[in-house]
């Protein structure tokens, strides 16, 4: 089978996802544009130079809608004979939009892809094209549906994380994410972003708290005790499914949580023969990709059955493995992802994560995978792993291979 390589990874700087937020005036399809030509601008990329755009976003709604792959092509200085597709798989998105097309590669189906996606959550609210498991009442009852916060809160009850682990584990993300920055690692990727008279927006990640302790986390109040406990009782239905727990400990607050934020991130996907014809050289090969189903209740376990499964298929072992990305979508996650595998943290998320710097739904998979690389080149690494939980109970994984 052809081998898939990495020829290039950028993305935006994360702005705060809300009105006051330096992005608040770029629309997805702008942004996403701008991306787009930063990889044609860096890359020397001239007429049919791609098969495809593949592109993730999650609120496929407004301006996030009508499949924005394509919109945003034409609105790029790329060729109109470059189609676009615009996938959904909530918060992977922007992996599986690079799992794609690196499998696309493998099988023959073209030469080459540009790959990532795209997330404007101050523009296009989180949760705004209604989700059948959220409001379909046959699903949710099903299903055993919770919000988000509370399966992240039922991973600490289930697994025994305290919330000072979890307020520990954000600290060390936002002094990671300050000191990668004070120290320029994320500059190769960095695309500034501009308005219509070329002035600079935005050229970092703002959405960082450097300075933030244990005791300023620690004066922070649950966020989803109330939505769990009082109204509308989402831990009764949490209790339901799993009835061994006497009750769900509520440790998750906005300072060891996600961030909700704006920002694009693109991949350039290539075999051998495109970086030949177009004078590139490979940076990494994409040696595999996975997904997985899990439970949807507790939802948000999926990196850890997922990078088994990885391993297994690709027939490594943890200890193959010199650094890991996995998404600070909640902090249990990652306590549970590091518990499950007895994974150094001095190898995880080693720049900081999401809850430092933002978790833009449909781009964080391919930011990730992008820091990874970037990462591994720094420090001479070899072989990392990028993996993120999945709404609806899911997981999603990609092993890289530095060349």
């Amino acid at each position: 089978m052809t081998e898939a390589f990495i020829y290039d990874a950028v993305r935006s700087p994360r702005g705060k996802g809300r009105a006051d937020g330096s992005l608040h005036e770029v629309t997805s399809v702008a942004l996403s544009a701008r991306i787009l030509n930063a990889v044609k601008e860096r890359n020397g990329l001239d007429g049919h130079a791609v098969e495809d755009v593949i592109w993730g976003n999650v609120t496929q709604v407004g301006e996030q809608g009508g499949c924005l792959a394509r919109s945003a092509v034409l609105l790029s200085d790329l060729d109109e004979r470059i189609p676009g597709l615009a996938i959904n798989r909530f918060c992977a998105s922007g992996m599986e939009a690079v799992n794609l097309a690196a499998n696309q590669v493998k099988g023959g189906a073209g030469s080459a892809y540009i790959a990532g996606g795209v997330e404007m959550m101050g523009r296009v609210a989180m949760g705004s094209d209604g989700a059948a498991i959220a409001v379909d009442p046959s699903l949710a009852m099903k299903t055993y549906f919770v919000p988000q916060g509370i399966s992240a809160d039922i991973i600490a009850t289930e697994y025994g994380f305290t919330r000072d682990e979890a307020d520990a584990l954000a600290v060390e993300s936002q002094n990671r994410a300050a000191k990668a920055w004070e120290e320029k690692r994320f500059a190769k990727s960095i695309v500034t972003i501009r308005d219509q008279n070329g002035l600079p927006i935005l050229d970092h990640d703002e959405y960082m708290r450097p300075g933030t302790d244990m005791q300023t986390l620690g004066a922070l109040k649950a966020s989803f005790r109330d939505m769990g406990e009082v109204m509308p009782g989402f831990d009764k239905i949490a209790l339901m499914k799993y009835p061994h727990l006497e009750r769900i400990n509520h440790i998750h607050h906005a300072g060891n949580s996600s961030g909700i934020v704006d920002g694009a991130a693109a991949l350039l996907i290539g075999n051998r023969e495109f970086g030949a014809a177009h004078g590139l050289k490979p940076r990494a090969r994409i040696r595999a990709t996975a997904k997985i189903g899990t439970d949807p209740t507790i939802m948000l376990t999926g990196p850890v059955p997922v990078t088994e499964k990885i391993l297994k298929d690709s027939g490594m072992k943890v200890s193959d493995i010199d650094l890991f990305e996995v998404n600070e979508a909640f902090a249990s996650v990652v306590l549970r992802f590091m518990q499950a595998f007895d994974v150094d943290a001095g190898k995880v998320n080693v720049n900081g994560g999401s809850i430092a710097m933002g978790h833009p739904l449909g781009a964080t998979g391919a930011i990730i995978i992008g820091t990874l690389l970037d990462e591994l080149e720094r420090t001479g690494k070899g072989t990392g792993l990028a993996t993120l939980c999945i709404a609806s109970g899911m997981g999603a994984a990609t092993i890289i291979e530095r060349v």
